[in-house]
Parts: structure tokens; sequence; C-alpha cells
């Protein structure tokens, strides 16, 4: 555990850490494609096209093959872990300021009902997991020819 002062020298940062702990316990991430949600990991740029939905992910520093992406009753679900940076031994380190999240994650984002599930591709590169979700062929808008 942090030592934690009686006065604290940055008021602001405390209350932005008590946040993000309040916001831990009650699980405050968005459930929806149009969530307004911040500060969960990993954090997540979401929107869509004609042809597809978008879905990315900045998972800085963790290995594609620990991350899972899975495709069920209508939500896409991001889970996987990130190990603690700090030492852990006999020389640990007296921690003034630890912002970078260690631990289990999982995030779930609700699907529109025109995603096909069977059109999910998953890459990551340089720190992104890109997740891009194919719309099925009759929710895409088409040109109707008059004649």
């Amino acid at each position: 555990m942090l030592y934690r002062s009686t006065f604290p020298q940055d008021l602001f940062s405390e209350i932005a850490s008590l946040q993000r702990q309040i916001e831990q316990f009650f699980d405050l991430s968005p459930a929806s494609i149009r969530g307004l949600g911040r500060g969960g990991f990993p954090a997540l740029n979401i929107g869509h096209t004609p042809q597809s939905m978008e879905l990315y992910a900045f998972v800085p520093g963790l290995d594609p093959a620990s991350i899972e992406v899975a495709v069920e009753s209508g939500a896409l679900t991001l889970s996987g872990s990130r190990a603690d940076a700090l030492s852990t031994g006999e020389d640990r380190a007296t921690v003034h300021m630890n912002e970078r999240f260690a631990g289990q994650f999982r995030r779930v984002v609700s699907l529109p009902e025109d995603v096909d599930p069977d059109g999910v591709s998953a890459r990551c590169q340089d720190g992104v997991l890109h997740v891009s979700i194919r719309r099925r062929e009759s929710a895409q808008p088409r040109r109707i020819e008059v004649h």
C-alpha cells in the first residue's frame, strides 16, 4: 500500500485518483457503442463505415497473443491481462505515482443488429488492436437505378 499524507500536496491528483477508484469499483465503463466512458483499459475508439464497424483498442506493450477477442450474443468482448511493470522483489521501489494499468481487463461493447458475427477480423500492430466487423449485405446502403 502506498503511503498517503493527511494533507496531499496535489489535491487535484488525489481527486482524480479517487474518481478512478470509484469508476473501477462500480465498473462505469461504457456498455454501448454510444458510450461516453473514459479511463478504462484499453482505451477504445469506435466508429463505422457503410460496410463495417471499426474498433481500435490501444494496447501498448501487450503481446497480441495475450488478447482475447470474442463476439457473442450481440456483444464484442476484449479481455486479457497486463503484467505490473514495477519490481516485486526485495529491491522493490517506493512508488510515488503509478498511472499505468496492470492486471486483468475486460471491455464489452454492444454491437448494432446489422453486423455479421461471422465477418470479424482482428489485427494488432504497433500497440493498436484493430477489430473490423462487416455489416450484413442487406444493411449496406445501395444505389437504386431509376429508369
